[in-house]
């Protein structure tokens, strides 16, 4: 069950800041009980929910209430079921809460839903809330403290330990503890940051239904951002759009709701028969529903290692479906570990890195994991070890660092600012105000349409055109390249080209005449004659990784002299562009090199033999045994007998 905490509207004139607190436990523990005594509503409105007198859909509720500054506050209660047939009900409502309740009956303890319900709001990042033990008017003082320290056991080293976050007995039947709990309610939800207003909205749909006089509503907890009446939304992932005739909020009418806060939204220009739970409302032409993620992965303890190409059941949000597991590294998630893996969901979801997520398989459905989203837009057909390291840097980066890094990874292509608001959620304002101080740093490169690159990017593309011009002009007799030649030539995209090319005339390196592209007179004193054969070799080396041709065969294949190749690459030794690899014949390129070092230094503390090493790097044993060689003189690993240990 989910609470949110927000003022009345009419007594302070404004619209009220709002919270959403989750409640959690196990069935007939009194969640329902407990809301009715804070709120004044029966969350059950369903006739099977009074029938059968427990929870099977969502319900809600609301509390007004002044925060501990006397700054307006709503709580809103989102009621989930408890029984484990309805586990599926229940994550539907997790979604967006920024806190969670925790409800345990003083009757029976701590029951398999309570476990289930805690590990869900761990593994949704929930790192806020408190506990209350009910029915505490069933049981004897004796009784009622051998629950509480038994409860205080259970929380253990959990967001909701009781060193953390407070345990309060309530009685619903009596109203004992309740001002207490309402007390401590507006105290958490007082403590709770503001959401972050750069996000583009997103609204989860719970419910969609008809109302008479109204047509489609639609309710949910409004995760990011804000939405006004009036405004057209695309429901993803089908992509239709629709007006917000009206917003509701509790039953007052609002002109506009930021996040977080429990909607009501009554659409026009659709039926509800094309609304349905887990379907997300977004802006039209931002972010779009996707089908393959990235993601980081964990299991929890007393749980079966996940196997690679394991099927789970995936839960965000409101939304559920079937996701195909493949793991970075092959071998099994044991329990309590984190691991990189890619989920190939079953149907689209509106996902953005950074959003949380939980896995359940077996019979019955139990939750064995869950994680949190790091990419929505995999780059299509890039190399596996590529991909993992790319993802181990994003891990731990800030935002500004995850943003150079989703910049650098597409290298002379860039990406356009509008391409990057999609990918991470952001609005193109709040984008442009962290831009500006990677751009002033030179980190970034702002070219024309909005396309962004990183300055290394760049200035490789500065680089490439000089070097390219280079050895056509030595090739040619014309003394310059047509511009849409060069252009072809470098295969750069046109607004890099035209910049890149604009940047070399400012910098004098190369002049314009007549469309023609020409070096400068001395520019070739500036470079070394052979200066196109040294970045060619050196592009080959960085092309090959860590699988880098013999001398031999880089000659046969450049048609250069196997003693001309041996110049060039004693060249690129000196100046540092490859490193030798304790023979003269292998050398990588440094790149790979440093690459490499990042991607074993992640490993600190675990042993490594050749095989897993192989399977780590994608390389043959023809490669393996002289890079452990030279990890080992790097002292980045140490061998010991058949196998070496990461330092």
């Amino acid at each position: 069950m989910a609470v949110q905490i927000t003022s009345h509207l009419m007594d302070h004139g404004g619209v009220p800041r709002s919270i959403v607190i989750g409640t959690a436990g196990h069935i007939d523990h009194g969640k329902t009980a407990v809301v009715r005594a804070l709120t004044g509503v029966d969350t059950d409105r369903l006739p099977d929910e009074k029938r059968r007198g427990i929870t099977i859909d969502l319900g809600f509720a609301s509390l007004d209430a002044e925060s501990i500054d006397k700054s307006p506050l709503r709580v809103s209660f989102i009621d989930v079921p408890g029984h484990a047939l309805f586990v599926r009900n229940m994550l539907a409502g997790t979604g967006g809460i920024d806190a969670v309740m925790l409800v345990i009956s003083a009757e029976e303890g701590v029951k398999p839903q309570t476990e289930e319900h805690l590990a869900i709001c761990t593994l949704l990042g929930i790192e806020r809330g408190l506990t209350v033990i009910t029915k505490t008017d069933t049981v004897s003082d004796v009784r009622l403290n051998e629950i509480r320290q038994a409860v205080e056991h259970f929380l253990g080293n959990t967001p909701l330990a009781a060193s953390l976050s407070p345990i309060i007995p309530v009685s619903a039947k009596t109203g004992a503890g309740i001002e207490q709990l309402r007390h401590e309610l507006i105290a958490l939800a007082s403590r709770i940051p503001s959401k972050d207003t750069d996000m583009l909205p997103r609204l989860p749909l719970d419910r969609a239904f008809v109302m008479k006089g109204f047509g489609a509503v639609v309710t949910g907890t409004l995760i990011a951002g804000t939405v006004k009446a009036d405004q057209l939304l695309s429901v993803e992932p089908e992509g239709r759009t629709a007006r917000v005739r009206g917003i509701q909020v509790h039953g007052h009418v609002q002109q506009s709701v930021s996040a977080s806060t429990r909607v009501a939204f009554n659409m026009a220009g659709i039926q509800v028969s094309e609304l349905k739970r887990g379907d997300t409302l977004v802006e039209p032409s931002t972010i779009v529903a996707v089908d393959t993620i990235d993601a980081e992965l964990s299991i929890l303890g007393r749980t079966a290692p996940l196997k690679h190409n394991s099927h789970v059941h995936f839960h965000a949000f409101a939304s559920d479906c079937m996701a195909a597991v493949s793991l970075y590294e092959y071998h099994p998630i044991e329990a309590e570990t984190r691991r990189l893996a890619r989920l190939r969901l079953s149907n689209p979801i509106v996902l953005l890195p950074g959003d949380r997520f939980v896995i359940r398989n077996g019979s019955p459905l139990t939750t064995i994991g869950g994680g949190r989203v790091l990419d929505v837009h995999p780059i299509p057909r890039l190399k596996k070890t590529a991909c993992r390291e790319w993802l181990q840097q994003v891990q731990n980066a800030s935002a500004d660092e995850q943003i150079v890094l989703r910049i650098a990874r597409r290298a002379a292509a860039g990406i356009s600012l509008k391409a990057l608001s999609v990918e991470t959620g952001k609005k193109n304002e709040a984008l442009c105000e962290r831009l500006k101080s990677l751009i002033q740093h030179s980190k970034l490169v702002l070219l024309p349409n909005n396309l962004l690159l990183t300055h290394d990017a760049f200035e490789a593309c500065l680089s490439l055109l000089v070097t390219q011009l280079e050895a056509y002009v030595k090739e040619t007799p014309a003394g310059g390249s047509k511009r849409a030649e060069l252009r072809n030539l470098s295969r750069l995209e046109p607004e890099v080209f035209d910049s890149a090319l604009e940047q070399l005339v400012k910098q004098r390196k190369l002049r314009i005449h007549n469309d023609l592209v020409v070096l400068v007179n001395g520019a070739n004193h500036e470079l070394d004659p052979d200066r196109a054969q040294l970045s060619t070799v050196s592009a080959a080396f960085e092309a090959a990784g860590l699988a880098p041709p013999s001398p031999e065969e880089l000659a046969r294949r450049m048609k250069i002299e196997p003693t001309e190749m041996h110049r060039l690459i004693t060249q690129l030794l000196r100046e540092k562009t490859l490193v030798r690899l304790g023979s003269d014949t292998l050398c990588m390129h440094h790149s790979a090199v440093a690459q490499l070092k990042k991607s074993i230094e992640t490993q600190r503390g675990r042993t490594i033999d050749v095989a897993y090493f192989k399977t780590l790097t994608g390389v043959s044993r023809k490669y393996a045994i002289p890079l452990l060689e030279y990890l080992d003189r790097e002292r980045i690993t140490r061998k010991l007998a058949d196998y070496r240990i990461v330092l």
